[in-house]
């Protein structure tokens, strides 16, 4: 492939173009795609390949794939395609990553101008594999313009898969291309992220997926797209831990091991909402309370911070000591009931609702609320 090698800073990339079908026949979908009277299967993403897990991941609902989506998003392409006259149909590059080393000979008359090997797998896609499914559908109805399409392409080789998350971040992360929840999945693995960011991302993944958290399986990592019965959106359950741990970080980043300090944190919050699930009873997780509905949940992460700080220590015995002092809440559980909560908790919205919320259940506990950095 003829191509131009790229130097900036201490990365080098390639950009080159090539014709519609011959770049269709050197990357792999890893999401389903529609067009009229045809579809796109997703091929197997392999375990070990951690940036092609991730994307299929973004791609595709808890059930599989997105369908609605990619189906509108690529009949719209496709049509843009059909349309375009005096214009180019993909003005645009494909970005395109594999983690091989591949070979790159100049032609001899320009230093940066030669011919880049072909990777002995299939490209990934960082960016661009909507308008490649269209093309995909296109080329298919219509060959005859399809060979006269060029396509533009950027190269990333021999990178690390970490390489190739941060630059999808990079590329995706405006509010209209990704959810904050995806994000929040990558805190731990771009190297631009702050350090109190990526521990409160951990904390995120650990009240997900740990076999002895309250919240396992509950919090929604897909944004809106979840169709799963889950209880908060993982950007609002980051948001709040986030908040606790800048609140700490000071103290925090004195620790000398921060992986450790995370689990000493985590082990704070699991702790908390099984106190929590204790005393609220049969109205955990029931959908007639509002108990673990967002609202509540953010507040109940901001009375475990203020209790945290005063009675954390010794974690032994801590979720029945715990118990018992948020024993009060048993005698408001009515107060949650889904009908008429707005009106019982009135505020001119969900921040201050939340706001609002924490200083009742923290009343009702004698736990004090506690001022934050700034608010200092």
């Amino acid at each position: 492939m003829l191509a131009t090698r790229i130097r900036q800073k201490d990365g080098i990339f390639y950009f080159a173009s090539a014709p519609a079908i011959e770049v269709l026949s050197r990357v792999r979908f890893i999401s389903r795609f529609y067009g009229e009277g045809g579809e796109i299967t997703p091929q197997t993403v392999p375990q070990h390949d951690e940036i092609a897990q991730f994307i299929a991941r973004i791609e595709r609902t808890d059930e599989a794939f997105q369908r609605e989506l990619s189906r509108a998003k690529v009949r719209a392409l496709k049509n843009f395609y059909e349309l375009a006259q005096g214009q180019p149909p993909i003005p645009g590059t494909v970005l395109l990553f594999t983690a091989e080393r591949l070979q790159f000979k100049s032609d001899g008359m320009h230093e940066e101008v030669g011919i880049l090997q072909d990777p002995a797998s299939k490209f990934l896609i960082i960016d661009g594999q909507h308008r490649l499914a269209a093309l995909h559908f296109y080329v298919r109805e219509h060959p005859a313009e399809g060979r006269n399409i060029q396509v533009p392409c950027v190269i990333f080789d021999g990178r690390s898969e970490d390489f190739a998350a941060e630059m999808f971040v990079i590329i995706n992360s405006t509010p209209t291309r990704i959810n904050k929840s995806h994000l929040v999945d990558l805190y731990e693995r771009v190297s631009w992220a702050d350090p109190d960011r990526r521990f409160a991302a951990r904390m995120v993944e650990d009240l997900y997926g740990e076999d002895d958290s309250p919240l396992r399986y509950r919090i929604n990592r897909l944004g809106g797209r979840s169709l799963q019965d889950k209880w908060i959106l993982q950007a609002e359950l980051f948001n709040e831990l986030h908040r606790w741990v800048s609140g700490d970080w000071k103290r925090i980043r004195q620790a000398t091991n921060t992986y450790r300090e995370e689990e000493r944190y985590y082990g704070m919050i699991r702790d908390f909402f099984k106190a929590a699930q204790r005393v609220w009873g049969d109205a955990w997780g029931h959908d007639g309370y509002m108990v673990t509905k967002p609202v509540t949940l953010k507040a109940m992460v901001r009375v475990c911070a203020d209790l945290a700080r005063d009675d954390a220590d010794p974690a032994e015995g801590r979720v029945n000591r715990w118990e018992q002092r948020l024993m009060p809440w048993r005698d408001h559980v009515r107060d949650f009931r889904s009908e008429g909560f707005y009106e019982r908790f009135p505020a001119k919205g969900q921040v201050e609702r939340v706001a609002r919320i924490h200083r009742d259940l923290a009343r009702m506990a004698h736990i004090e609320v506690k001022a934050r950095g700034r608010e200092q």
